[in-house]
C-alpha cells in the first residue's frame, strides 16, 4: 500500500470515529416483539388476563411486564414457582394466551414506521438479515405471513430452537452461525435490556427500539449504538451506507 492510500485510509477511519459511525455490517438481526411491531401492550395484557383471570393470580400491570422475557413456560415459573404446572400444562397455557393476543392484535399489526423501507433497502443492498426471538413459532409466523415480510430474512431462531434465554447469547450466536457471519459483524435491533444484554453476551452491538424502555434502563450495557423511537431518520440511511 502507497504512502498516499494509507493516508487516505486513516484519514477515512478517522472520519467514521470522529462521526460516530461504525463499519458496514454484514448482518442485520432482528428481535421481533417490541422491536419490529409494537405489540407489548398486547402482550402484557393478555398475559395478565391468563394470570390473573384464569389462573387466580393478582399481578399488576408493571409486575407482569417486568417479567415478560425468555420463555414462556419461564414467565410462568418466575410467577407461580416451579412446582404448580407441570411442562405440558405450561405450553399449553401459553398457547392459549399467545390465541389471546393474536386474536387482539390483529386489526393493529403493522410493522414501526420505517422498518419497511429499510428491510427493503437492505435487500437491495445484499444485507443478510434475520430474526432471532424469544417468540415461539406460532407467534413468529403470525407476524412475518400476515405482513408477507418473510422472504427478507436468511435465517429464524425461535424459543424452541435454543436451550437458554436471553440474555445469554445462545439466540444470536446460533443466528450468526446460520448465516455464516461472524458475530462482530452482526449489528441487532432490540427493545429490552435482556436482549441487549444477550447481544452484549454475543459480541454484537446494537440499535435500541424505545417501544416499551427508557434509555436510562440501558445505562449498564455499553453495546448500545442508538436509540431511537422508529426506524425513521438518518441514522437508518447511514447504516446501509
Amino acid at each position: 500500500m502507497t504512502f498516499i492510500c494509507r493516508l487516505l485510509l486513516a484519514i477515512s477511519q478517522s472520519f467514521s470515529v470522529f462521526c460516530g459511525m461504525a463499519s458496514p455490517y454484514k448482518a442485520f438481526i432482528f428481535d421481533l416483539n417490541g422491536t419490529m411491531i409494537n405489540d407489548m401492550e398486547y402482550h402484557t395484557r393478555a398475559w395478565r388476563h391468563l394470570l390473573n383471570n384464569d389462573l387466580g393470580g393478582n399481578f399488576s400491570w408493571d409486575e407482569v411486564k417486568q417479567q415478560m422475557y425468555g420463555k414462556n413456560p419461564e414467565v410462568l415459573v418466575r410467577m407461580f414457582g416451579p412446582e404448580r404446572f407441570s411442562m405440558d400444562e405450561m405450553v399449553a397455557l401459553s398457547f392459549e394466551k399467545e390465541k389471546r393476543y393474536q386474536q387482539e392484535y390483529f386489526d393493529e399489526l403493522a410493522l414501526l414506521p420505517g422498518l419497511h423501507e429499510f428491510l427493503e433497502a437492505a435487500y437491495q443492498k445484499g444485507i443478510l438479515m434475520a430474526i432471532g426471538s424469544a417468540a415461539i413459532p406460532f407467534n413468529i409466523d403470525f407476524v412475518l405471513d400476515n405482513l408477507n415480510i418473510r422472504h427478507y430474512f436468511k435465517a429464524i431462531v425461535s424459543a424452541d430452537d435454543v436451550v437458554l434465554s436471553k440474555p445469554h447469547p445462545e439466540t444470536y450466536l446460533k443466528v450468526a452461525g446460520q448465516l455464516g457471519v461472524n458475530p462482530a459483524d452482526c449489528l441487532v435491533f432490540e427493545d429490552v435490556p435482556k436482549g441487549v444484554e444477550a447481544a452484549l453476551n454475543a459480541g454484537m452491538k446494537t440499535v435500541v427500539l424505545t417501544t416499551t424502555h427508557h434509555a436510562d434502563e440501558f445505562t449498564a450495557l455499553p453495546n448500545v449504538l442508538h436509540f431511537a423511537d422508529d426506524f425513521t431518520g438518518t441514522y437508518f440511511d447511514t447504516l446501509l451506507n
